[in-house]
């Protein structure tokens, strides 16, 4: 915890690999899962990482899910560039929701487009797939490059289908190979309303969707758990699951819920 508030919590694979391990760890009300694949099936390293900060007086979550491939090395890179601007960040997110978005956003993409930046990915091997996420409030805002998930269940949404936020794309990376090196960067940006009631903030990275003799490609299995189980527990669950069918490469899980107090936009009568 820092003094002013914000719990914060940073993590990357290559300094703790969690290879044929289950970890639950526990940042606040943000459960954070991790399993870095089995050694049996060939795993050897985990290049994931995250940063989460929570800040319950002023009501918001800050996330940054990383998904690295070839070496962690990018994941690094990422989550220490924004480590060095956390107080530019926590100051952009005292604003007012609205100012809060449109200033992350403009940060976030500044520094990915600086030529300081691009020069340090060019001296480091591999890349990231990147998934920024902030809720402030009713309000849920994210950013992303590359094929991570963010999954939104609320009964509301859920009965017309609704569950993942952010397109996954793929061939969109930061690091050697960088979308921000082309003449127009790739990546997808988007902002929600929560509705009234329990709101479920559920990031992963994609072994979790792609896990072989699974149904986790269908959103309604991830959150099948959650219904009769805590947070921790279900996020365990899930990740136990994918080691019992001897998943090879590293998950890592990001999950939370949040309570709206007032109505949700609904249309006109």
């Amino acid at each position: 915890m820092s003094k002013a508030g914000v719990y914060e919590y940073s993590w990357v694979g290559s300094k703790e690999s969690f290879v044929d391990k289950i970890n639950i760890h526990r940042i606040k009300h943000v459960v954070l899962g991790r399993f870095g694949g089995n050694k049996t099936a060939g795993q050897y390293k985990n290049e994931d990482g995250c940063v989460i900060w929570v800040d319950e007086k002023m009501d918001w979550e800050f996330v940054i899910l990383l998904d690295a491939h070839q070496t962690a090395e990018s994941a690094e890179l990422v989550i220490s560039t924004f480590e060095a601007q956390k107080h530019a960040i926590k100051d952009i997110l005292s604003l007012s929701i609205n100012e809060s978005f449109d200033s992350l956003s403009k940060l976030i993409l500044t520094t990915f487009k600086s030529q300081w930046f691009k020069e340090a990915c060019q001296n480091i091997q591999g890349e990231t797939a990147c998934l920024f996420v902030m809720r402030k409030g009713k309000f849920l805002w994210w950013l992303s490059i590359g094929d991570c998930a963010l999954y939104l269940f609320h009964p509301e949404l859920s009965a017309l289908n609704e569950f993942q936020q952010n397109h996954r794309s793929f061939y969109e990376w930061v690091g050697r190979v960088n979308t921000f090196d082309l003449p127009v960067p790739c990546f997808s940006e988007g902002r929600k309303e929560l509705r009234k009631g329990k709101n479920h903030l559920f990031l992963t990275t994609d072994r979790l969707i792609e896990c072989p003799n699974t149904n986790f490609e269908k959103p309604k299995e991830i959150f099948k758990p959650f219904e009769t189980r805590s947070n921790d527990e279900s996020v365990k669950q899930l990740l136990e699951e994918i080691r019992g069918k001897k998943v090879r490469d590293s998950t890592t899980i990001i999950s939370w819920f949040v309570q709206i107090a007032s109505n949700g936009s609904l249309p006109s009568q």
